[in-house]
């Protein structure tokens, strides 16, 4: 048997928590001495005490401790409970991530607030065919999927000219994103299974290279809709994206990448 001190300096828990523990019926000592009161724990009471940490560890409240050990619980549904919880914080963390890079960019096209930029330029565009997807995705990075099913279809022979993405709403939106997957042709193919063969039509275009993350295109799209307000220009069709240069798998924070926007526009 082992006094509370002990078994707290060999388990590196608290008294103050094993005096909770005990209070609560959590962890009973496995003696309690009739005059003097002290607690006496045994090494018999490890296994219980690691489960009631793991459990804590993973969030549970003690009142679902207690009930869960009461039950038992198994190695295998605390390893599946923590590969859970693991999987939970790295979505977290990279919610973070995303949270921290957004605000970057948003200081940065508050800093650039009153500088019209000279990389947007005016330029015209032939009518350019297109093998493509079109479908309402969850959000913007998820169109990725329909390069995959894309590839899929057509095979990589097919992809002799760049990706290019069509944003179809009329606004941006959080979520349910009309959009457009294609791949630029030389000449057209055949369609086949959901990849529709069409030709986009020639356009006026606002135009700017976008070096750097997707996670940043923001500022991109900022410049150019201050350059159309100040040259007097409107929207006139659904923004292009033009994926120069990329990588597998994509990464929204790649900084090698180069993409030109294309927004149709007119007087």
């Amino acid at each position: 048997m082992l006094k509370i001190g002990d078994f707290s300096t060999l388990t590196q828990v608290s008294v103050k928590t094993l005096r909770y523990y005990d209070e609560t019926g959590v962890l009973r000592p496995a003696h309690v001495d009739a005059a003097t009161g002290y607690r006496y724990y045994s090494a018999s009471q490890l296994p219980r005490l690691h489960r009631i940490l793991a459990l804590k560890d993973l969030g549970f409240p003690l009142d679902d401790i207690a009930a869960a050990l009461e039950t038992g619980v198994s190695i295998d549904q605390l390893r599946g409970m923590m590969m859970l919880r693991e999987a939970e914080q790295a979505a977290r963390v990279r919610e973070e991530q995303d949270r921290l890079t957004r605000l970057r960019v948003r200081l940065r096209i508050i800093e650039q607030e009153g500088v019209m930029s000279k990389d947007v330029v005016l330029k015209e565009v032939a009518p350019q065919w297109i093998a493509s997807i079109r479908e309402v995705v969850a959000n913007y990075p998820a169109v990725g999927k329909l390069y995959g099913e894309l590839m899929g279809t057509l095979g990589m022979a097919a992809f002799t000219g760049p990706c290019a993405a069509l944003w179809h709403d009329r606004e941006y939106k959080d979520k349910d994103v009309d959009a457009e997957a294609g791949v630029y042709l030389k000449q057209p193919i055949a369609e086949k299974g959901r990849v529709s063969v069409h030709e986009l039509p020639a356009a006026t275009v606002a135009s700017i290279l976008h070096e750097g993350a997707y996670i940043r295109l923001s500022e991109s799209y900022d410049a150019v809709g201050r350059w159309m307000e100040a040259n007097g220009y409107r929207p006139a069709g659904a923004p292009r994206e033009i994926y120069l240069k990329s990588s597998m798998p994509v990464r929204q924070d790649d900084e090698s990448y180069i993409t030109e926007i294309q927004i149709p526009v007119a007087k």
